[in-house]
C-alpha cells in the first residue's frame, strides 16, 4: 500500500519545483526588461550636455569682443593726407613722403599700399596711370592713435624725361589717395609737379605705409 502512495508525492514535489523555476524565470526576464528601459530613457538626457558642450566650444572659439572689439582699419573720413619732403631725388625722379594722419579720436590701423594718382582739370579727373606699387617694400601693420602718422614713400618721375607726345604733360591739382582697403579717397593738394595725361607712361611709384620716422626713402 505504501509503495502505491509514494509516486503521487514525488509527482507533487516535482510540480512544485517546476512552479518555482517558472516563477524565477519569469522574475529574471522582468529585471533585464526594466534595465533596458532605463538605458533608452537615459539616452536623450545624455545628448543635452553634448549639445551644450558644443555650444560652449563654439562660443569659446569666437575672438573676445568680436570684430567690433578690436582695433579697426582707419576709415578715410578719419584721415587727412599731406606731402612732406622725402629722401630727395635720384636721377630723373623725386622722392616725397605721402603722409596719412589719424585725425579721429579712436586708434586704428593701416597696412599696405595706398592707391595714388594725379588728378586735375579742376574737377578731379584722373591724369594718366595710377601709381605702380613697390612690392619689395616692407608692409607692416601700422597702428595709429589719435594724431599719429603713417608714411608711404612716393617716387615721382620727372615728366620731362619723356617726349612731350608720349607724356602729354599737364600741371595737376593734386593727388587722389585711397587708404589701403578703402573705397573712399582723400585729396592731397600738389601743384608743384608735372603729370602725364598719357597712359603710355607711369610717373608715380608708391611704397607701403610705415610708421612715421621709419621710411627708407
Amino acid at each position: 500500500m505504501q509503495r502505491r502512495v509514494r509516486p503521487p508525492l514525488l509527482l507533487a514535489v516535482g510540480l512544485v519545483a517546476v512552479g518555482v523555476l517558472a516563477g524565477c524565470s519569469s522574475g529574471g526576464t522582468a529585471t533585464p526588461s526594466a534595465t533596458a528601459t532605463k538605458t533608452v530613457t537615459a539616452a536623450p538626457s545624455s545628448s543635452a550636455p553634448s549639445a551644450s558642450t558644443s555650444t560652449s566650444a563654439a562660443s569659446a572659439s569666437t575672438p573676445a569682443g568680436g570684430a567690433t572689439g578690436g582695433t579697426g582699419v582707419c576709415a578715410a573720413s578719419a584721415l587727412t593726407g599731406s606731402i612732406e619732403a622725402g629722401s630727395g631725388g635720384a636721377a630723373g625722379s623725386t622722392y616725397v613722403h605721402l603722409v596719412l594722419q589719424n585725425t579721429g579720436s579712436a586708434t586704428c590701423t593701416l597696412q599696405g599700399w595706398p592707391g595714388v594718382s594725379f588728378v586735375g582739370e579742376t574737377n578731379g579727373t584722373q591724369l594718366g596711370n595710377a601709381a605702380s606699387e613697390d612690392r619689395a617694400s616692407a608692409h607692416p601693420i601700422v597702428t595709429l592713435t589719435a594724431g599719429q602718422k603713417a608714411v608711404a614713400p612716393l617716387k615721382i618721375t620727372n615728366a620731362e624725361n619723356y617726349p612731350s607726345g608720349q607724356c602729354d604733360p599737364i600741371s595737376p591739382d593734386g593727388l587722389r589717395v585711397y587708404p589701403p582697403g578703402s573705397k573712399q579717397s582723400l585729396f592731397v593738394a600738389a601743384t608743384e609737379y608735372t603729370a602725364c595725361r598719357s597712359a603710355a607712361v607711369t610717373v608715380l611709384n608708391v611704397q607701403a605705409l610705415v610708421p612715421e620716422g621709419q621710411a627708407a626713402d
